[in-house]
This record gives structure tokens, sequence and C-alpha cells, in this order.
């Protein structure tokens, strides 16, 4: 969660490395300018949200903070997620824009490498959410739901069903319902770590 202006630094830091978008030179810096990424806008309003709301949200900034929310739920809805704040850590990549339900009491960790199609929530009237560790792939289409934990290093396969938890790091998980299937390198999968 950003607590402060260096948190949101440090996030915005990260999730640019984790998308592979360069601005160091004026090439890119133009290429960005006339056809923006709309992933990488969406993550940026997504952290500077959660900065304001977080840290600067009284008094005149309430009115910036709503102003941000709706800047926020506008991309949302133009890519088709429905990610709230407060749920991802710093590094987080969305691959594709498309479907992406993620419950508010969700906890993933650092360095998510996210496809289209996920939907990571709630099950049976419970209002507890899956944890997710760090360096964690979920690939399209994956179902992760319940008060379940995924370990750190884990690729979990696309249209998977995890519904159990998985606490042996560097595991593959796949399958309906999901299970182990083997060991897996997450640096080969997620290369910016």
């Amino acid at each position: 969660m950003i607590k402060s202006k260096s948190d949101y630094k440090n996030y915005l830091k990260k999730d640019k490395i984790a998308l592979g978008i360069k601005s160091t030179n004026i090439e890119s810096r133009i290429i960005q300018f006339i056809s923006p990424n709309p992933i990488w806008t969406f993550q940026k309003r997504l952290r500077k949200f959660e900065y304001y709301s977080n840290c600067k949200n009284n008094g005149v900034l309430k009115l910036y903070v709503y102003y941000l929310k709706y800047l926020f739920k506008k991309t949302s809805v133009k890519l088709g997620f429905s990610i709230p704040p407060n749920v991802f850590g710093p590094g987080l990549a969305i691959v594709h824009y498309g479907t992406i339900v993620v419950n508010i009491a969700t906890e993933v960790g650092e360095n998510c490498r996210m496809h289209a199609g996920v939907n990571i929530g709630a099950s049976g009237g419970s209002k507890k959410a899956p944890i997710i560790g760090n360096n964690v792939y979920i690939g399209p289409g994956a179902k992760i739901y319940g008060d379940i934990e995924i370990a750190d290093n884990c690729a979990i396969g696309a249209n998977a069903v995890v519904n159990k938890t998985f606490l042996e790091q560097s595991k593959s998980i796949a399958g309906v319902p999901a299970k182990i299937i083997g060991d897996v390198d997450i640096k080969s999968i997620i290369t910016h770590i």
C-alpha cells in the first residue's frame, strides 16, 4: 500500500519496468505522447489515486481525490478492468486489456504479471479473498477465489480454477480444479525480476 510520496514514486518506477516502458529518449516520449499505452495510463491513474486517497485525502485535496477517482473509473470501464485500489504491490504488469475482476479484499504482492479474463474474488458469501505472494504469473482466464493463499514465485496456468491454498514456492499450478503440475523458474516468465 502506498503510504508516502517515495512509495508512490517507487510503485510507478517498478510498474513501468514491469510493463517494459522505456521513456529515456525523446523518440519514445513522442511516441507515448502521440499514441499512449492505455494500460500504462490505467496503472498511472491507479497509483496516483492510491497515493492521494491514502496520503492526501483532506481539505481541498478531497475534491482532487474525487476527480482522480472519476478518471480512474473512466479508464477502468474503457479497458474492462474492475480493479480496486490498494490491492496490488509494486511491479504490476497487466499484459492485455480485457475483462479483469478483482475483489477489494484481495492482497497481491510485488511483480504480479496478469492476463485478460482473470477473476480473483471471494466465495460462498465470505468476505475473505485470496492472498497472493510476490512474483506470481496469472495466465489468461484464470479464476482464483476463496479464503486461500498462493506462495511466492508461482505460475498459474491459463483457465485454471484455483480454490485451495498452495504454499509451496516456485510451482506451476494449472487445471480444473487446480493442482501442482511441476516446478517453474518464474524468472523465465517474469523477466524483469
